[in-house]
């Protein structure tokens, strides 16, 4: 549990550099909400039409939340009202769908392979639901995965990963899902391989289909809700998630997307109606910084002391970025890449010397600390290996490395056994006189422990959890004295990130930059005022 962001007590201030419990992400855009504290697996979205009311369907709870927005149709202004639970009648649930009324829902569900209906007394009103009813689809498809239905409830509309189609059915008497009857479907497995959610434009003409590997795609109909008539019309929009479900606002100008790992329902703009060509998530002005366009596995990230540089990691390189504004991550730009692949080829960290003039890489494939020289400090292009110091003894999976500002000491992150190690070097900087000292283990904050900062005074030290997806902080009572540690507080960093892997803080405490792995590809910034 974070404390409070009071900043003065009885006794005087506080100051909160330093203090993940102060952390703040202010580029948070208008367009993101994060549901991760009501359901850890999310698989369907649906809106009141007046945009006042926003429904999540969780996979993790088998439950139905409802939100409120206080401002229509802008998910950043959503607040959780409450939920309703569907275990009852299903234990996987995939897709929601409302009648335009409200009184009406229906689950479909990935393990009774089946559409629930359901009466809601109190028009969207969940906790009101009661169930009716079920209409199975097993024999079109056991896997299940979205739902929707035609504006006058006299056709439906299911998703299946099993065999990458569309199913259309006719119901007989609108919205009773008792008279469905199966009437045909079409194969999108050319372009489409486990498709989940899908979404209809309400003439009819247009449909549009989640794509698992992180996209939207959009179909014409040359004839309205008749599937038969379906064609690709090559229009796919990237995500950087994994989409569940998509959704859009009645006049085609907001698309909304959620995704299973973020738990996150993202807002993007729609400037041409329907048309995904025009989509667009805007990402914050400030705080944000994509760095995908070199790098698509990071696992580190390091700022030099006058914040002018940052150096980034994946599998076998160290890219360089420069920062036309210091700490403004907004204003980097990237400079150049060193391969470090000849001696490691699952770097996790970086490190470097703080007059630039030596570089160490730390990987999960040698179990090793490489140590380079730089004949120009900080910059990378003139490294030259030097030598090894093997922490295998120890664990087999380093993800973090840090030294004292001295050098006569290194901190190893190992993700085998989850803890800190601490070595003492005979020789400042000199990996090969570094002797293993003793440990603490991170295990009760998180299993999957995956990048390592400490104070400049070494009173405080930070972990990354991927598991927990947050910034863990301890209190040294002795500095440097990793035995010393007990744990302080966590941050969550779930709405930027699902993978952080690394972590830095500016000189002075009050910023945190924190390194998104594949899932997001970026460095995210964090104010801690």
């Amino acid at each position: 549990m974070l404390a409070s962001k009071t900043l003065g007590t009885s006794s005087g201030p506080i100051n909160p550099a330093w203090n993940v419990a102060y952390a703040e992400f202010l580029g948070t855009p208008n367009n993101a909400f994060s549901v991760n504290p009501q359901d850890s697996l999310t698989t369907g979205i649906f809106f009141k039409p007046d945009g006042l009311r926003m429904y999540v369907l969780g996979r993790g709870n088998d439950r139905v939340y409802e939100y409120l927005l206080s401002t229509a149709w802008e998910v950043s202004s959503s607040s959780f009202v409450q939920s309703f639970s569907v275990s009852a009648q299903e234990s996987s649930p995939a897709g929601l769908f409302f009648r335009s009324d409200g009184l009406k829902m229906y689950v479909l569900g990935a393990s009774g392979q089946d559409i629930n209906e359901y009466n809601l007394s109190s028009a969207w009103n969940v906790s009101t639901a009661v169930y009716l009813q079920n209409f199975s689809v097993a024999s079109q498809d056991t896997q299940p995965t979205g739902l929707f239905f035609k504006p006058d409830g006299l056709k439906m509309y299911v998703t299946g990963d099993a065999n990458n189609r569309i199913n259309e059915y006719n119901l007989s008497t609108a919205w009773d899902v008792s008279t469905a009857s199966f009437l045909q479907f079409i194969s999108i497995s050319a372009n489409n391989t486990f498709p989940k959610g899908l979404f209809f434009k309400p003439d009819g003409t247009v449909l549009y289909v989640t794509k698992s590997g992180g996209a939207i795609q959009k179909y014409d109909l040359s004839t309205a809700w008749n599937i038969a008539t379906v064609s690709y019309a090559t229009q796919t929009f990237s995500l950087e998630l994994i989409p569940t479900c998509v959704f859009f606002k009645d006049d085609g100008a907001q698309m909304y997307v959620l995704g299973t790992f973020y738990k996150v329902v993202y807002q993007y703009s729609v400037p041409t109606a329907w048309d995904l060509n025009s989509a667009s998530y805007i990402y914050p002005t400030t705080k944000y910084k994509s760095i995908t366009a070199q790098n698509n596995i990071p696992s580190d990230i390091y700022f030099r002391d006058d914040g002018l540089k940052f150096y980034a990691t994946d599998s076998g390189a160290v890219f360089e970025y420069s920062l036309s504004t210091a700490w403004d991550i907004v204003t980097a730009s990237y400079v150049q890449s060193f391969s470090v692949i000849s001696q490691e080829d699952q770097v996790k960290t970086v490190f470097f010397k703080s007059d630039g003039t030596k570089m160490y890489i730390c990987g999960t494939s040698g179990d090793d600390v490489n140590e380079y020289n730089l004949s120009v400090a900080w910059d990378i292009s003139t490294a030259v290996f030097l030598q090894v110091f093997s922490v295998a003894a120890q664990d087999t999976l380093p993800t973090g490395l840090f030294f004292k500002s001295d050098g006569l000491k290194m901190y190893v992150l190992g993700q085998q056994n989850d803890r800190v190690l601490e070595y003492n070097l005979s020789t400042a900087w000199d990996v090969s006189t570094a002797s293993y000292l003793q440990f603490i283990s991170v295990s009760s904050q998180d299993t999957a422990a995956d990048g390592l900062f400490f104070k400049p005074d070494g009173n405080k030290m930070y972990m990354c959890g991927i598991n927990s997806r947050a910034i863990h902080e301890y209190q040294l009572s002795a500095a440097w004295d990793v035995t010393t540690a007990s744990f302080a507080r966590s941050f969550s960093v779930v709405s930027e990130t699902t993978a952080p892997v690394g972590l830095s803080f500016r000189n002075t405490g009050l910023e945190m930059f924190v390194m998104s792995g594949n899932a997001s590809n970026a460095v995210w910034a964090y104010d801690l005022v």
